[in-house]
C-alpha cells in the first residue's frame, strides 16, 4: 500500500504509528503487527533523507518494529508460564504518547479560547477600591460587655487611690503631666505584639498614675474600635484577657 505523507505531517514515530492505527482502524491493544509493520516500512523508504536526525529515530523504531514481528512469527513454545505479550511495550508507548498530544490539543484549543476572550480593566471609583467593612465591636468583644471592663477599670482607679497617703499627697510640685491617647496606643500595640496574651486589669495596674491608666483605658477601646485587639475571658468573673488580631484573620 503507497502512503504519500510527508515526513513534516507527523511529529515522530509514534505519531506516525499512531496514524496507521487510526487510518486502519485497528486496536491500539492488538496490533496487527505484520501489517502495521510493512505500512510503517513502505513510508520510511519514501521519505526524503535530508534531516538525518528525524530519519535515524525512524527507522530506530522501524527496527523495534521488525523484532517484533519476529518474535510474534516464532512459534510458541508449550510451557505453563504465560508469555508475555512482544507488543505490550510499544503499546504502553503508544498510550501514553497518545494521551500527551491529546493535553497538547486542549491546551492549545484553550489558548486559541483565550485570544477571543477581552478584559476590561477595573474602572472602580477609589472610595469603593479602598472602602474596608466597618469594624462590629460587639463581634469583637463577643460575651463580655463594656460595663465589664469598666467595672475592670473602676476597681484599678480605686485601689490606686488607697494606695496614696492623704497627707504626703498634699506636699510637693504639682506637675502636668502630658500623655496623648496616640501615644498610649503605640504603647499596648508593642505590649501586644511581644504578648499573646495578657490581662486586662494587669496592664492598667501597671501603669504609673491615674491619667496613664485613663489614656491607656481609652487606647485599648480605640484599638478594639480599630479591630486590632480581640478579647476573651475564662469565666463569668474571671479576668479579661486581650489578645492582638492576627492579619490573616
Amino acid at each position: 500500500m503507497d502512503i504519500n505523507y510527508k515526513l513534516d505531517a507527523f511529529e515522530g514515530p509514534l505519531d506516525l504509528l499512531l496514524h496507521l492505527l487510526e487510518k486502519n482502524k485497528v486496536n491500539i491493544y492488538d496490533i496487527p503487527i505484520v501489517e502495521i509493520t510493512n505500512q510503517y516500512l513502505d513510508y520510511v523508504k519514501k521519505m526524503q533523507q535530508q534531516d538525518l536526525d528525524s530519519v535515524s529515530n525512524f527507522l530506530v523504531m522501524a527496527a523495534t518494529l521488525l523484532d517484533i514481528k519476529s518474535r510474534m512469527l516464532l512459534p510458541k513454545q508449550e510451557t505453563d508460564e504465560i508469555e508475555e505479550d512482544p507488543r505490550a511495550e510499544l503499546v504502553q508507548r503508544l498510550l501514553e504518547y497518545k494521551m500527551y498530544k491529546s493535553m497538547a490539543y486542549e491546551l492549545k484549543d484553550r489558548q486559541l479560547g483565550a485570544q477571543k476572550v477581552l478584559y476590561r480593566e477595573k474602572m472602580l471609583p477609589k472610595e469603593v477600591e479602598f472602602y474596608e467593612e466597618p469594624i462590629d465591636t460587639e463581634y469583637l468583644v463577643k460575651d463580655l460587655s463594656l460595663e465589664k471592663m469598666n467595672s475592670i477599670f473602676n476597681s484599678v482607679m480605686k485601689s490606686r487611690a488607697n494606695k496614696i497617703d492623704p497627707i504626703r499627697s498634699k506636699f510637693g510640685r504639682i506637675e502636668k503631666e502630658e500623655v496623648s491617647v496616640e501615644d498610649k496606643i503605640i504603647y499596648v500595640e508593642e505590649y501586644a505584639m511581644n504578648h499573646s496574651k495578657f490581662s486586662f486589669k494587669k496592664l492598667l495596674e501597671n501603669q504609673h498614675s491615674k491619667m496613664q491608666t485613663v489614656v491607656t483605658f481609652l487606647a485599648i477601646l480605640e484599638l478594639i474600635k480599630m479591630g486590632k485587639l480581640t478579647l476573651s475571658q475564662d469565666g463569668l468573673f474571671e479576668d479579661i484577657y486581650l489578645h492582638i488580631k492576627s492579619k490573616a484573620a
